[in-house]
């Protein structure tokens, strides 16, 4: 035990004093460390001594290293080169300098040295010299030696591809010399020796992209989702890499095929589906849920879920046609109430957008409506259908008492539901600002601001107040409340607020009296009373008057909007016409060209001009938030109808 001691004493002094020394020689002469070490060892034990030996010959080792290495950064190639030659003399060494000291040579274009000491690597290394030989095929090549270069990389390349960790091992130096090419035809060996078509697939789809190569990329990337049951990773994927029409129609088509030739497969029907929801083609979508709600008896799950994404999308048409789906499949559902119901709300809004409305249809509307109220009630499941009818009653048959009638109805059942309550409070001021009564409804939207003061809906109401004010012509307190509801948790809120925040402070100022501005807003008072009659009459007037004012372009974008909904689309042409030549630099002109197309294509039928308007929106205005559908629409117009 005391003998044990006394090594561990001896060995921690001796250390030490070999730590001191070490700290002041970096750069001084290896013989000096030497000599002050030997007066160390003669007053040590002998098994002590042969542990310093080593650890000595290690610290000085890492020296060398780390001076050659220093020497390498610094671009002091030939004393690098000078210390590495000494080190690589043990082979044991060279895995550590090599990387470094191969470069010092190819700087120094020291090709001759370079050839024996990689041929030495090989010779010593065999199966492990993976990288020797990578090295050598460079040599080779920069000597000019392209043919050799070329045999010795297919040599290399069989070699590797028959061990899965000298194909990592290869492969890292392909990347690094840009030659992923010869990365795919190593993969691809390596799947020959391996007799696996799938094995590789991530390193393959990584090849592909590197190469360009997008198409076969996206068969890799799905391979690998398959095998591995990793989608989300493939959807991420694709967003990130596939960017242009081109590459998103090409794993359209690809996923096409893919469903077609395994059609029991759910995970390609399931990224089918993910990506027509991704480009909003709702319709497509729909049939290839359909198809699986068949195949795997979901009771119409995945499609009313599909139906909501599409009501949120807008897509009011599509959604309807998977809500009646789910109704007929499953009359007894667990989702057919709430199909019924909201595929009444889609309709409603199909007739509400389409101008001019029909109140023919909206009559039709409430006699649907009330046929849901006999079936099931007027009761909790029911009560948002009630405020629909109300709306329809209040702003299209002019039957204000009606909906007031109706939406006190609703609130009755509404109960302890205060957000449902309130939202019928909004509503029923909305109907006070048809009957002229503003303070009325003032104090309807303030009970909410209070009541949801933390809630979207009480920055819905706050939203509304802000109108009021504007309708009023007190534009210092609309503003004011709008610059605040700029920061909206809610986008929709927040964008309005901007909006209008902008329209009243790019158009006051400009003539003290702030008449223009005045007698715009008003006309917008009009237009949400549904009187377009007399709105239109105005815009006539007001634009006549303002032509060069700020608002003109605003104005104009009024009356064109106005005209469709009165079934004006010639006269709504000539306004957007109008405000794109006269006032193209104003932030309306990708809304206007988008309007334009859309007359073009729904009214008149000209597609080819409804396409050179939806391709302007998406070369001129990329980060326009028309151009997803524009693409859409262009796609649809070009007869893309892939199935």
């Amino acid at each position: 035990m005391d003998k044990t001691i006394s090594y561990v004493h001896s060995f921690k002094w001796g250390f030490q004093q070999i730590k001191e020394i070490h700290k002041s020689t970096v750069l001084i002469n290896k013989n000096n460390i030497l000599n002050n070490i030997f007066f160390i060892f003669l007053g040590m034990k002998r098994n002590v001594l042969i542990i310093l030996f080593l650890l000595i010959s290690g610290i000085l080792k890492a020296q060398d290293i780390e001076l050659a290495n220093e020497y390498f950064k610094q671009g002091e190639y030939e004393k690098a080169k000078d210390i590495f030659q000494k080190i690589a003399k043990d082979r044991n060494n060279v895995r550590l300098i090599h990387a470094n000291y191969i470069q010092c040579l190819f700087k120094l274009k020291n090709y001759d040295e370079a050839e024996k000491y990689l041929r030495r690597q090989i010779k010593n290394n065999d199966i492990t010299g993976i990288t020797f030989r990578a090295d050598y095929t460079a040599l080779l090549e920069m000597t000019g030696k392209f043919v050799e270069a070329q045999k010795e990389m297919e040599a290399l390349i069989d070699l590797a591809a028959r061990n899965e960790g000298t194909i990592y091992e290869l492969q890292d130096f392909l990347y690094k010399n840009s030659k992923t090419d010869l990365v795919i035809q190593l993969l691809k060996r390596g799947r020959e020796q391996a007799r696996d078509e799938n094995k590789f697939s991530i390193l393959m789809a990584r090849a592909y992209l590197y190469n360009g190569q997008k198409e076969q990329m996206i068969e890799e990337m799905l391979k690998y989702g398959l095998v591995e049951g990793n989608a989300d990773y493939v959807k991420a994927t694709f967003q990130d890499n596939l960017k242009t029409d081109a590459e998103i129609e090409m794993l359209e088509k690809a996923l096409y095929s893919k469903v077609q030739r395994f059609p029991t497969e759910q995970y390609y029907a399931n990224l089918l589906i993910w990506h027509l929801v991704q480009q909003k083609e709702f319709s497509k979508a729909f049939i290839q849920t359909r198809a699986l709600d068949r195949r795997l008896r979901q009771d119409g799950q995945s499609v009313f879920e599909l139906a909501q994404t599409a009501l949120v999308n807008k897509d009011f048409k599509s959604a309807i046609q998977m809500y009646d789906y789910v109704m007929k499949e499953y009359p007894q559902g667990q989702y057919y109430i709430y199909a019924r119901r909201n595929a009444l709300f889609c309709k409603e809004e199909v007739v509400k957008t389409t101008y001019p409305v029909n109140i023919t249809d909206i009559r039709a509307l409430i006699k649907d409506y009330q046929s849901l109220f006999s079936d099931l009630g007027r009761n909790i499941k029911t009560m948002e259908a009630l405020r629909n009818a109300a709306q329809l009653y209040a702003f299209y048959l002019n039957e204000k008492d009606t909906a007031i009638t109706v939406l006190e109805t609703a609130i009755k059942i509404a109960g302890s539901d205060n957000a449902f309550r309130d939202r019928c409070k909004l509503d029923l001021g909305d109907i006070y600002i048809l009957k002229n009564e503003p303070w009325e409804a003032t104090l309807l939207y303030s009970q909410v601001e209070k009541s949801q003061k933390e809630d979207q809906l009480g920055q819905e109401a706050k939203l509304r107040n802000a109108k009021l004010h504007y309708y009023s012509g007190e534009f210092d307190l609309a503003k004011e409340i709008l610059d605040i509801l700029k920061k909206a948790t809610t986008r929709e809120i927040a964008n309005d607020a901007m909006q209008l925040s902008l329209l009243i402070q790019d158009n006051i100022g400009l003539d003290t009296s702030e008449v223009a501005m005045q007698e715009y807003a008003k006309v917008d008072l009009l237009l949400f009373q549904n009187r377009n009659d007399e709105a239109m009459r105005a815009l006539d007037s007001i634009f006549e008057k303002y032509k060069s004012h700020s608002l003109a372009d605003d104005i104009l974008w009024l009356k064109a909007n106005t005209h469709l909904k009165v079934n004006e689309p010639q006269k709504a042409l000539e306004d957007l016409e109008l405000l794109r030549k006269n006032y193209n630099f104003d932030i309306l002109a990708d809304d206007a060209i988008f309007l334009e197309a859309k007359i073009y294509e729904e009214y008149f039928g000209q597609k080819d001009k409804a396409m050179e308007l939806y391709r302007e929106i998406l070369q001129k205005f990329p980060g326009s938030i028309y151009g997803a559908e524009a693409r859409k629409r262009f796609r649809n117009l070009r007869g893309d109808t892939i199935n």
